[in-house]
């Protein structure tokens, strides 16, 4: 696997990777329904979005 296929394998995981975390530990937390706690996931994954992005 090139260098290059392989950083964007890494990416790709960190981000879904903050959007599954995140929603877990909403939901351990205590968000009142899956819809609360995706909606931080979704937080999470455009935060490791942007940090993906301006990295380079």
């Amino acid at each position: 696997m090139s260098g290059r296929r392989r950083a964007v394998l890494v990416d790709l995981a960190l981000m879904i990777g903050a959007f599954v975390v995140a929603t877990l530990v909403a939901e351990v937390a205590g968000a009142p329904n899956l819809g609360t706690a995706l909606s931080f996931g979704q937080i999470a994954f455009a935060l490791a979005a942007f940090y993906v992005v301006f990295r380079r």
